[in-house]
């Protein structure tokens, strides 16, 4: 063998090696037992957020032949805030039609920086609005700070799957936002039979940006010296504060678009859950 080469190959290994070793896994889940861990993951329930159709209830969160599945449903469930004329969206639904899950680890586990990966087949079909997502516990949302790994939906009638990060301003609720989206049909050239396949979405945050990949392409890269709050969020900036972890299928809503009976149940299957940080 060239010596020059062998010096080189050598040298590659050593650094591949130490670059792996400078990682350690902090927390995990595989979903290999026969049942969900209740005491990491807590459900939401009831309608949450953005108009969504979905009623969120335990139920629909199960572990299945080692994944996670988070299922939506055609359904027929009694809203036990409805009021009729309410204008709140929440009350105004004396029923909901859909049930699905979302799932967090607000009460268990939080973390600032290192590696975020999760491994999962989304269900891409319209009115579906799969996510992995990161939100901060310290002050209310937007000031919080958000990092959405994933989302897929449909815009203007076209699906996409983007990769975000938001934090406060000076209006109460309203975000600033930093928004990558990209057309679905630019992984479907790629690869015609890409929705049916698992895929490893992951989040690289240090001290200076967040990345978000999906299969190893960079789909966003976030500068963490413009993600400050404001007046809300007493100029705080979010994205150096731990946050948790949320995983959960949404269908309707404001994002979502108007699902269709053809559509059901929808599938979102998660292999597995995985958080690293430097030594």
């Amino acid at each position: 063998m060239n010596k020059f080469f062998f010096t080189v190959t050598l040298l590659f290994v050593c650094i591949t090696t130490y670059a792996q070793s400078d990682w350690q896994l902090v927390f995990k889940d595989e979903f290999n037992g026969n049942e969900l861990n209740w005491e990491v993951w807590q459900a939401e329930q009831g309608f949450v957020r953005n108009e969504e159709h979905q009623w969120y209830q335990r139920e629909n969160a199960r572990v299945e032949n080692g994944l996670l599945v988070l299922e939506g449903r055609l359904d027929s469930i009694p809203n036990p805030r409805y009021r009729e004329g309410s204008n709140d969206w929440r009350r105004s639904r004396p029923y909901a039609k859909y049930s699905s899950a979302s799932i967090n680890t607000a009460r268990s586990f939080s973390f600032k920086y290192g590696r975020l990966e999760v491994r999962a087949r989304i269900p891409a079909v319209i009115g579906s609005w799969p996510a992995i997502w990161t939100l901060g516990s310290d002050a209310p949302w937007p000031s919080c700070g958000e990092i959405d790994i994933m989302e897929y939906y449909h815009i203007n009638g076209h699906p996409h799957i983007l990769a975000n990060a938001a934090w406060g301003n000076d209006k109460p609720f309203n975000a600033e936002w930093n928004s990558k989206r990209t057309p679905y049909e630019h992984f479907l050239e790629k690869d015609p039979y890409w929705n049916e396949k698992f895929h490893i979405w992951r989040m690289d945050w240090d001290e200076e940006y967040l990345r978000i990949y999906l299969d190893d392409e960079l789909l966003n890269e976030v500068d963490l010296s413009k993600t400050i709050n404001g007046s809300i969020g007493h100029y705080s900036n979010p994205m150096h504060n731990p946050h948790y972890i949320l995983l959960n299928l949404a269908i309707g809503g404001i994002n979502g678009g108007e699902p269709v009976k053809e559509a059901f149940p929808m599938r979102y299957e998660i292999d597995y859950v995985r958080v690293y940080q430097r030594k």
